[in-house]
């Protein structure tokens, strides 16, 4: 091996490092806002990719017709739990973002769906598409049970992502598909030529990863997803609605999962299982910082990405086992400086 293939694989490395950064971040804030290890994060990759693969070949998204199924779901249970309660004061605006939105998006479809869309105006849509789906499942799966137990919960995220695998097979068929780059052009840099795709993922990840630290450390719902993360009781006390936590931080990971879809799938074929794979890679990642730091998880994804490249060089058959077998150094390395604390709850 000489310095251009260490070059080349470190170019790769950091590309999907920036990838699995994103989906680290996403699992921390998830697990430290709700207690949900969200297994089915690489669901949204997977669904934000191929919604924008679908759009640009002229086809018709899956997400379109799902998103109008999830919506009239979460309508029905925000209904009868209005009924239930005899408090009919929020159901107008859920019914905007449940039944208004996605019929929105349904009769707005058929004119943005098609070859000659701008691949811009493709990823606004795209966005559009998957972004609302992450507080749907919040309210339909996780805000019933959200006293439950981390392993309950962690159980619910296992059947979650079976059925958002099977539904992903239903609506967008076993068929792998790619999407244009976002940039044309290769950069010169000394042996090695890197395209511009890789600097615009690169830009991209550090542009995302600076507006989460202003939105946490500037904004009102950001402090209020920290204080939620530091103490739920605590937050109940001065006024914080944790239901509203949770949908916005699933709003977030959902996000978050479908841009890094788009980012990915110029340089990898995407399934309709892939995103599972990915997600696991970002896990691997959340697991460094202990599921509580970003900054780690953030470094970790990083050595993620390239100990996968290096291992597609030297051992292709055994990349994935040697990424996922880091778990167990890892844990153990936690482990040892770990102490014993009740939950809250």
């Amino acid at each position: 091996m000489d310095s251009t293939i260490v070059l080349i694989l470190l170019q790769d490395g950091v590309l999907n490092g920036a990838i699995y950064a994103l989906l680290g971040l996403a699992l921390v804030l998830v697990f430290v806002v709700t207690r949900v290890i969200f297994i089915p994060q690489g669901e949204f990759v997977a669904f934000g990719a191929l919604t924008l693969a679908f759009m640009v070949d002229g086809r018709m998204p899956g997400t379109v017709p799902m998103l109008l199924i999830l919506g009239l779901l979460v309508f029905l249970l925000e209904l009868f739990s209005a009924w239930r309660s005899a408090q009919w004061t929020g159901i107008g605006r859920t019914a905007v973002w449940t039944l208004a939105l996605p019929v929105a998006l349904y009769l707005l479809a058929p004119y943005v769906v098609g070859k000659e869309t701008s691949l811009w105006m493709s990823v606004l849509f795209s966005l559009a598409l998957v972004i609302p789906m992450g507080p749907m499942l919040y309210r339909l799966v996780y805000q019933p049970v959200a006293e439950a137990s981390v392993l309950v919960l962690l159980i619910i995220s296992v059947a979650l992502h079976f059925a958002m695998t099977g539904l992903a097979l239903v609506f967008f068929g076993a068929e792998g598909w790619r999407t244009p780059p976002f940039v044309e052009g290769q950069v010169d840099m000394g042996p090695v030529t890197w395209s511009a795709q890789t600097f615009f993922v690169l830009g991209t990840c550090a542009v995302l990863i600076l507006a989460l630290w202003v939105f946490f450390g500037k904004t009102l719902y950001g402090r209020a997803l920290r204080a939620t993360a530091v103490n739920r009781r605590g937050a109940r006390l001065v006024g914080i609605s944790t239901n509203m936590s949770g949908s916005l931080t699933f709003t977030l990971a959902a996000a978050i999962g479908a841009l890094s879809g788009m980012l990915i799938a110029p340089v990898t074929t995407i399934y309709y299982d892939t995103g599972f794979l990915i997600g696991l890679k970002g896990f691997v990642a959340a697991i460094f910082g202990g599921l509580i730091s970003y900054p780690v998880a953030a470094i970790g994804a990083m050595g993620v990405g390239v100990l996968e490249s290096f291992s597609s060089f030297w051992a292709s058959a055994y990349k994935e086992v040697i990424v996922f077998t880091l778990i167990i150094p890892v844990l153990l390395w936690r482990s040892f400086g770990s102490t014993h604390i009740d939950d809250e709850e």
